[in-house]
């Protein structure tokens, strides 16, 4: 008597199709990454160890490193900064002004743009700084 030889059946994945779509899918996820870009004011702020956050409510004023004023990302000349500061100070809840300097700024601009936001009737004044931890003193 001759018993039947059962057959196998092998299975055999091809690996070669994943590898190409997973490839396919790090280029993807590379290139939109370089594509990802924060519109804004390229400044450096210079490095505190007591600094706080502060929310992003208040009215900020950027100054860059070629000394150009920004209210709210709208560049302005220092002469028309009082009057229009003035206008975003009566109809903010918060009558709070940021700073955010580049660290490399004559102080004396940084001194006369604090001056016209008490002028402008700001209550208060911050200066946004990065924090540093302490062990890249």
């Amino acid at each position: 008597m001759e018993f039947d030889k059962r057959k196998r059946i092998s299975m055999h994945l091809e690996i070669a199709p994943l590898i190409d779509i997973v490839f396919l899918l790090i280029i993807f996820f590379m290139l939109t990454a370089n594509f990802i870009i924060q519109p804004g004011i390229k400044i450096v702020l210079p490095k505190a160890q007591a600094a706080e956050p502060q929310k992003e409510e208040d009215i900020v004023i950027f100054i860059s490193e070629e000394n150009k004023i920004f209210l709210d990302n709208q560049e302005i000349k220092i002469a028309e900064l009082k009057d229009a500061l003035r206008k975003k100070v009566e109809v903010s809840k918060k009558k709070n002004v940021i700073l955010k300097a580049d660290e490399k700024i004559n102080l004396g601009l940084a001194v006369e743009v604090m001056d016209i936001a008490k002028q402008a009737k700001a209550e208060g004044l911050v200066i946004s700084t990065r924090t540093v931890n302490k062990r890249q003193k």
